[in-house]
């Protein structure tokens, strides 16, 4: 039996369909579900993608495509689950190949998932001495939002490794769009970072308050002092 035939008949064993409709209503409708719930889905997939350690690249993106096209959401849960278990088999050469990934049936759920991954690959390339941000300049800049969200938010947990040079060009370079979840990750980003260089995002938002949407700011100085 291969991996997806195995994963298949782990998730709807574990599955508990009165969940399904309420999950759906969460996500408003956009994908169905199983019902299977987060803790209950890594625990069934768990021995099935530990079997993969040490899988080639190539194979890993083709598994996550395979899981991608399936229509039950958690298909996709799980795809992000195998990425970020076995993210030191990634490299920066393969952020397109998980980015093109994230454009499909998007939305914040796997799109901050992919974000995640792709900026614990560029933190470990940063630490070999490497571009801790390839191909996020073009993202940034992408058409579709998705990918700028991706960009925005791949510092995200970062601390002292955050290149807040970056972090603060980044903000701004969005700070003029309406798309609520754009304005939603500058504030994420900003809050995050703020745990540690408080001093720093506090007299960046405040310099630029007037740039940044009452979201973004509000959401930056959440738990500064006033």
């Amino acid at each position: 039996m291969d991996l997806h035939a195995e994963l298949k008949i782990a998730l709807e064993t574990a599955a508990d369909p009165t969940r399904a409709a309420p999950m759906q209503a969460y996500m408003r409708d956009q994908f169905m579900f199983l019902g299977v719930a987060a803790p209950q889905r890594r625990m069934a997939a768990r021995d099935l993608l530990a079997g993969l350690k040490g899988i080639d690249p190539r194979t890993l993106l083709e598994h996550a495509q395979l899981l991608w096209q399936q229509p039950q959401r958690e298909y996709q849960h799980v795809a992000l689950d195998m990425l970020a278990l076995h993210r030191r088999q990634l490299l920066p050469e393969h952020i397109p190949a998980l980015l093109a990934l994230a454009r499909q049936r998007a939305w914040w759920d796997s799109v901050d998932g992919m974000a995640g991954i792709v900026g614990e690959v560029l933190q470990a390339e940063l630490r070999h001495g490497g571009d801790g941000h390839a191909h996020m300049d073009g993202a940034l800049h992408h058409e579709d939002f998705w990918l700028r969200r991706i960009a925005m938010l791949h510092q995200l947990g970062w601390r002292a490794d955050t290149d807040a040079t970056w972090l603060f060009d980044a903000a701004l370079a969005l700070a003029h769009e309406d798309e609520f979840f754009i304005r939603k990750a500058i504030g994420w980003v900003l809050r995050d970072y703020a745990r540690h260089a408080p001093e720093a995002v506090t007299a960046f938002a405040n310099a630029h308050r007037q740039q940044l949407s009452p979201l973004s700011y509000r959401e930056a100085l959440k738990h500064q002092p006033p």
